[in-house]
């Protein structure tokens, strides 16, 4: 294999520095994580473009001075294109190429991603043998006490009807939650093919203005160009409505905006622990300005019955992360007073599902 494929395939940023501390090539990833091209970047010094917080050009001489690899870690790296990102850096002497140096760059959201979604399966599938088991053992004797209160209801005066309403108002509540449940274990694989995310934003957007986002003000920031998603369109659709209730929630009675926003980073890829990879390009981000979500649960937002309101079952962004898991795809947050972003990240439909999205647009 040709040492430009190599290098191209890496799936973080990788620089490639000559001797004389000027760029000689960028990998796609490192395109996209520097928001330049290799054409642009070539000849331009290195640390004029990188922006490292940590003094490196000493231990980076000495490095390439003893033909040695150097490792940095938990450093903020940026350029003069996109924000500082927390990262670690590896730099290693090329074998064949004197004094020439691999610079590699691997952000900790990168990490993040790699381990996500198997911690997400696992979440689901304990949720699944929940669901199942709650589903049989509690509903149905939940229906005899709802149905005996309501009997007893029949014959009590107005101050103990109070307590039968109780028993079933509250009976009710618990059967509605186990139902949500179960949505995990009910759940179909998602059917791919061929799916307009712009469409997808669209009807979230409408269908929460008219109802539970009436208050808020839900701003439309759209790449036209962005190429169609490999997805199931209904299930997509159930993903961005519960984001969007969420960020209506938070907002309160005093209401707020929320933005949707597509956009196209070729450089984004997962990588799997069985060595294969999938390219994810599409980006989806679902904005808004309420309070943030409390730092105590943002690590485990997206696991089963973790919840930031009060009331909340905590079943919601479980179901959200994974449905997007089933597409094969991510999903993040980053969240402070005033800025929440959850992002989703999707691969692009392939031949096949372009093929099939044909004959549907001649009719």
């Amino acid at each position: 294999m040709k040492i430009d494929a190599v290098f191209n395939s890496l799936p973080v940023p990788a620089v490639l520095i000559g001797p004389d501390d000027t760029i000689v090539d960028l990998n796609s990833a490192a395109e996209g994580f520097l928001n330049t091209s290799a054409k642009s970047a070539k000849d331009v010094p290195v640390w004029d473009l990188i922006a490292v917080n940590a003094p490196l050009e000493e231990a980076f001489a000495r490095a390439r001075k003893h033909d040695t690899p150097l490792f940095v870690n938990d450093v903020d790296v940026g350029s003069g294109q996109r924000p500082p990102a927390l990262s670690d850096l590896h730099l290693a002497p090329l074998n064949g190429m004197p004094c020439h140096m691999l610079l590699m760059i691997t952000p900790r959201e990168f990490v993040g991603r790699m381990s996500h979604n198997n911690q997400v399966k696992s979440a689901a599938k304990s949720a699944i043998g929940m669901a199942e088991m709650l589903a049989h053992e509690i509903k149905n004797p939940l229906a005899g006490i709802t149905g005996a209160a309501q009997l007893l209801s029949m014959n009590l005066n107005a101050e103990d009807l109070e307590l039968t309403d109780l028993i079933v108002a509250e009976s009710r509540r618990i059967v509605k939650l186990l139902e949500q449940v179960e949505q995990f274990g009910n759940l179909m694989p998602p059917e791919l093919g061929a799916v307009n995310l712009h469409d997808v934003l669209d009807r979230a957007r409408r269908s929460a203005l008219l109802g539970f986002g009436a208050r808020m003000t839900i701003v439309e920031d759209y790449d036209p160009s962005l190429p169609l998603a490999a997805g199931d369109k209904d299930q997509l659709l159930q993903v961005v409505l519960n984001l969007v209730k969420n960020a209506s929630e938070a907002a309160g009675e005093t209401g707020g905006t929320i933005r949707l926003h597509s956009f196209y980073e070729h450089s984004f890829r997962m990588r799997r622990a069985d060595g294969s990879g999938q390219s994810l390009p599409l980006q989806i981000e679902v904005i808004d300005d309420g309070p943030g979500l409390p730092q105590s649960i943002q690590d485990d937002v997206f696991e089963p019955f973790v919840s930031g309101r009060e009331n909340g079952t905590g079943l919601g962004l479980a179901l959200v992360s994974k449905i997007i898991s089933d597409h094969g795809g991510w999903i993040s947050v980053n969240s402070a007073p005033g800025k929440t972003v959850f992002r989703i990240s999707l691969p692009r439909a392939d031949k096949a599902m372009l093929a099939a999205l044909a004959p549907e647009q001649e009719t």
